[in-house]
């Protein structure tokens, strides 16, 4: 599959992050296709697209034409066999054995030629690739919250991706506008390796009574931090946070760095994920 093959793009997951990545694809002048199994969840999706339209024309950065081709675009539907396309990205929880099953189903009802992208932001590509039939169509293409700001893309490949797969999605990226990355097959990638840290530490000093959520965000922003950690915890979901947390301890063997705070995870026991959910770290008018 070269780029000028691709004419239709296919999300799984039309949460926040699938929302964005099906966004700025039918902006591009793709036809995107976005799937959930949750008919309030799309709903919410189209609405939230609408919104972001809306306020991209507000800003000048967009005109009534590219929102009305935008949607014209995009499409919604909770049925998978609609899901036939030349390429299709998944964007749903972070957890393996729901990625292996959602690419062995879409692989059932597409061509060998179909790239299946993943959006996993730890989960090492090629065990996602491991259960998936030709896995050398199977790639990494990581974006960041929110997806059609964010320019960051890192595009990973696992230890059966072919060369041309990979070339081709960071040739796609780049069309959708963002910077591309190549990255080898490790558990949190570059930016979310490197980056796990600020949470975790920011968290083990909330532990300690080193300091309260407000000061520590208040310090680390007058660091030069555009957000500090509890900040961006609640803007990304502190559900999808510490599950990508936990994920890298278990990938790293359990290394202590790594370690998953309890203060996080009560919040996520208690569904406090964050600005989606009203309450986080911080409370957020809905």
């Amino acid at each position: 599959m070269k780029l000028e093959d691709i004419k239709t793009i296919g999300i799984v997951g039309a949460g926040t992050m699938g929302q964005g990545i099906a966004q700025i694809c039918a902006q591009a002048g793709y036809k995107t296709i976005l799937f959930d199994i949750n008919a309030q969840v799309l709903e919410k999706a189209q609405q939230t697209t609408v919104k972001n339209l809306d306020k991209g024309i507000e800003r000048g950065k967009l005109t009534e034409a590219d929102k009305k081709a935008t949607l014209v675009n995009l499409n919604y539907t909770g049925d998978t066999l609609q899901l036939s396309c030349d390429v299709i990205i998944e964007a749903v929880v972070e957890r393996l054995e729901v990625k292996q099953s959602i690419f062995q189903e879409l692989a059932s009802i597409n061509t060998p030629d179909t790239i299946l992208a993943s959006n996993t932001s730890s989960i090492p590509i090629t065990q996602v690739a491991a259960a998936v039939p030709h896995p050398e169509r199977v790639v990494g293409m990581h974006f960041f919250n929110p997806a059609h700001i964010m320019k960051l893309v890192e595009v990973i490949s696992g230890a059966a991706t072919s060369h041309e797969t990979a070339e081709t999605i960071k040739q796609l990226a780049e069309k959708l506008g963002k910077t591309a990355v190549m990255a080898k097959d490790s558990p949190g990638f570059i930016v979310n390796r490197v980056a796990r840290h600020f949470y975790v530490e920011g968290l083990k000093l909330l532990e300690e009574g080193v300091a309260d959520v407000e000061t520590i965000d208040k310090l680390m922003q007058a660091s030069g931090f555009k957000m500090g950690p509890f900040e961006l915890m609640d803007l990304i979901g502190v559900d999808t946070n510490y599950s990508v947390t936990t994920s890298m301890f278990e990938a790293f063997h359990y290394d202590a760095k790594f370690r998953p705070s309890r203060i996080q995870q009560q919040k996520v026991d208690a569904g406090y994920h964050g600005r989606k959910t009203g309450k986080g770290f911080y409370t957020y008018e809905k």
